[in-house]
């Protein structure tokens, strides 16, 4: 566990958390940023908190708690000079401890600076991503895990990856498995799942995919699947997107209308997490055959809710699912085809086998991910 060879800056020891991110993207790093501040808020402890927004944030992700207050910073996300605008703006708050849940940390502005990394996809894929995006993270990657004092990875196989690709040495990085936000291990009641499911416009046994729509996710292949499924399977439940509109998404929708599925695909987005976590519920299947994640919270969510989920086996996913799912290579189309009628129509892989081994499978809760994220902004 890292430590510091200086005393801290204050008797209780100062924590910023970079929270700008939800300004720009309300995606995955940005609800686990959120979760993580609200989970921490529930433990015990002297820390205080210091939570960073954008000035441009009309929302507050400050917990109910004294000890965490709100400051607003200029400094945009990616913004080309951050790192040092941002050591800037932070000088004045004397920070113990700096996280960035965003990968890149500022060149300074705290005693110790530690980072979140949720994947490597800009240097495995570098095709998924725009050039902005590229650029952002390839050329800042490196001078940021060896400028962090410590370095959390999403799963076992983002850690393997940070070794492998960025020789960073292993005791610097410690695994902290994500959890999901409560909302989604809550118990529901059927005829409100059914109620809400209908609200948007469904039935009950769809095939849903969750997360943003960009080429990581791999829809096409999905769409190719289900194009298959209704033609020759007899399959008439509905493929439902559940995400916001990404970058390079123009294939997901050109494949859409070059199968004529535009009556049978429905693409939903600002969809809340009440009503995601009713959809697990309604839904006949989750099917994930992204190319690559570094944890894959849409698979642990959908595990909660006991629906079946056919994920790839690339990434972090093998981690996530477990025993409690289907796993297949991403590119394959006759595997996917196959995997997801049977999940469909054997009652053996579907719901009522789901109902019993996924919530097993994602027992993580969202405190532990808080107290190992803790034990690391604690000096030895």
């Amino acid at each position: 566990m890292p430590g510091s060879a200086h005393p801290p800056y204050n008797r209780a020891m100062h924590i910023g958390i970079d929270c700008r991110l939800p300004t720009y993207r309300m995606a995955g790093i940005s609800q686990y940023t959120i979760y993580l501040i609200a989970a921490l808020s529930r433990l015990a402890g002297d820390e205080r908190y210091t939570i960073f927004h954008s000035r441009k944030e009309t929302l507050s992700f400050v917990p109910d708690d004294t000890r965490f207050s709100r400051s607003d910073l200029w400094t945009p996300c990616h913004h080309q000079l951050e790192r040092q605008t941002l050591t800037v703006e932070l000088a004045r708050h004397r920070l113990d401890v700096l996280h960035s849940p965003d990968f890149i940390p500022p060149a300074g502005g705290a005693r110790r600076r530690i980072i979140t990394v949720h994947d490597l996809t800009f240097l495995l894929y570098p095709e998924f991503l725009t050039a902005e995006s590229r650029r952002y993270y390839a050329d800042q990657i490196r001078w940021a895990v060896a400028t962090a004092d410590h370095i959390s990875a999403d799963s076992e196989a983002t850690r393997r990856d940070l070794i492998a690709l960025l020789g960073v040495p292993p005791a610097k990085v410690t695994t902290i498995h994500l959890a999901a936000n409560p909302v989604f291990t809550a118990d529901y009641p059927a005829v409100a799942v059914t109620a809400m499911a209908a609200e948007l416009g469904l039935g009950r046994g769809f095939i849903l995919a969750v997360g943003t729509l960009e080429p990581r996710k791999n829809l096409p292949l999905l769409l190719r699947a289900y194009h298959r499924l209704r033609r020759e399977a007899g399959v008439v439940a509905p493929l439902v997107l559940v995400g916001g509109r990404g970058w390079m998404d123009d294939e997901v929708f050109r494949t859409i209308d070059a199968l004529g599925l535009g009556d049978h695909v429905r693409h939903l987005s600002g969809i809340t997490d009440e009503q995601l976590a009713h959809l697990y519920r309604a839904a006949g299947v989750l099917a994930f055959p992204s190319h690559y994640e570094g944890f894959g919270l849409p698979a642990l969510e959908a595990l909660h809710a006991g629906c079946p989920v056919v994920a790839s086996d690339r990434g972090s996913l093998p981690e996530v699912v477990g025993d409690a799912g289907l796993l297949l290579t991403p590119d394959d189309l006759d595997a996917w085809c196959d995997a997801l009628r049977r999940v469909l129509t054997d009652a053996e892989l579907g719901r009522p086998a789901a109902a019993r081994a996924g919530p097993q499978q994602a027992a993580v809760q969202l405190g532990k991910t808080a107290e190992a994220t803790l034990a690391l902004y604690r000096p030895a």
